[in-house]
């Protein structure tokens, strides 16, 4: 797995993390979807039906606490690898879970090992595409959004055709599991080239407090997005009236809206700085949203989804390339930490939402979003007025 180091080509290598890529973001939307079919096949409360959104983002969060100890110690494409073959084994322990013990364990698995994947992919496109890396992570999220629409689509179109939502999960489990075997066999037989190389350790520096203000940003933004990936298709069905079916498909329009969102994102990054498409994103994410939680008519409710999802869809892709330009030599570092980041918001706001509506209905509990917007615009706020401090402070070696 030869590296060219600094091209700006896209290489098979390039292509190959952008499916891998894809592949995890599909796991990651699985959850919404397919709780929503597990909650009637096994009856479950919506507390509990949060537990399967929350057992992905707490094995985020393991590989966001552990990865930058445990990352530095393989070759790269073998992290890669560990996390095809972890999505691939728990997508199948889901995919044939009959109790809610058993496909919760499968999507932690997922979410605990699949989420190297996510870890060390900016670290290899850095090495891959050198200065135009940013393109590349824009590029790699650009395609994984279609994959994250096509999740709930395609569970949806399985179940209608009474085929069942296991058949999607299995299909992409396999393919995961294939590229990593595959992956794993290639990277082990290798000779030690520069693609080999390990996660510079001696970079043992302070993230600066920059960063961190960008990292509470991107989980905000983060939390926003899965608030509404996990339970976009319950507001749907309860609220604007829509079949469960039909409930379910319609999430993919809010995949549909982050697809175009960061296709048009990317290119707009050209012409104006990435604060200024922030605060434009934040300004269109929130008339979205107004107009899906007013439920003044079911079609204006939908228009409103897929308005979230084109303002939103920039907030992963530029906050986490300006948290990791923030830390200067420390990119890999700040890479594993921003899993942190995606964990902490998957981890807690669904499972808040879930537990609210278990109080006071959907409804109700979806007016947290409203809060996260604002805690968002205030983070980004300071961050852009926050002093450009040392992006590394080195710390004495032992």
């Amino acid at each position: 797995m030869e590296v060219k180091a600094g091209s700006g080509t896209r290489s098979r290598k390039t292509w190959l993390i952008y499916v891998l890529l894809s592949l995890y973001v599909f796991m990651l939307n699985v959850p919404g979807p397919v709780t929503n079919y597990l909650k009637d096949e096994f009856r479950m409360s919506y507390t509990l039906s949060s537990v399967h959104f929350s057992a992905f983002a707490a094995g985020v969060l393991v590989t966001g606490l552990l990865g930058a100890y445990f990352i530095p110690r393989f070759p790269r494409w073998k992290v890669m690898a560990f996390g095809a073959l972890g999505l691939g084994v728990g997508g199948i322990i889901l995919a044939f879970g009959a109790s809610p013990a058993v496909t919760i364990s499968g999507i932690f698995l997922m979410g605990c090992v699949g989420t190297l994947i996510l870890s060390i992919y900016p670290a290899i496109l850095d090495e891959e595409m050198g200065a135009r890396s940013p393109v590349g992570i824009s590029e790699a999220n650009t395609i994984a959004s279609l994959f994250a629409g096509i999740a709930p689509l395609l569970v949806g179109f399985l179940v209608e055709k009474a085929v069942g939502w296991r058949p999607a999960v299995l299909l992409v489990a396999a393919a995961a599991l294939a590229l990593g075997i595959w992956l794993f066999l290639r990277v082990s037989r290798a000779s030690s080239t520069s693609s080999a190389r390990q996660l510079s350790p001696e970079h043992s520096g302070k993230l600066p407090g920059c960063y961190w203000l960008f990292w509470l940003a991107l989980m905000l933004g983060i939390a926003v997005e899965y608030c509404i990936i996990y339970w976009g298709a319950d507001f749907v069905e309860k609220v604007l009236g829509f079949s469960k079916n039909t409930a379910t498909q319609s999430v993919s329009l809010f995949m549909v809206g982050m697809i175009v969102g960061r296709f048009f994102g990317s290119r707009l990054l050209e012409r104006i700085s990435a604060m200024k498409l922030l605060w434009a994103s934040i300004l269109l994410s929130v008339f979205g949203f107004i107009l899906f939680w007013s439920g003044v008519t079911p079609l204006l409710g939908i228009i409103g989804l897929a308005l979230l999802g084109l303002g939103g869809a920039n907030f992963y892709p530029v906050i986490v390339s300006l948290a990791i330009a923030s830390a200067g030599e420390l990119k890999a570092k700040a890479g594993a930490r921003a899993t942190l980041a995606t964990g902490t918001a998957i981890l807690f706001l669904p499972l808040v939402l879930g537990m609210l509506s278990d109080r006071m209905g959907i409804r109700s509990a979806y007016s947290i979003v409203a809060l996260l917007f604002g805690l968002l615009a205030a983070t980004l706020w300071w961050a852009e007025r926050r002093k450009v401090q040392p992006a590394v402070e080195v710390e004495a070696v032992e």
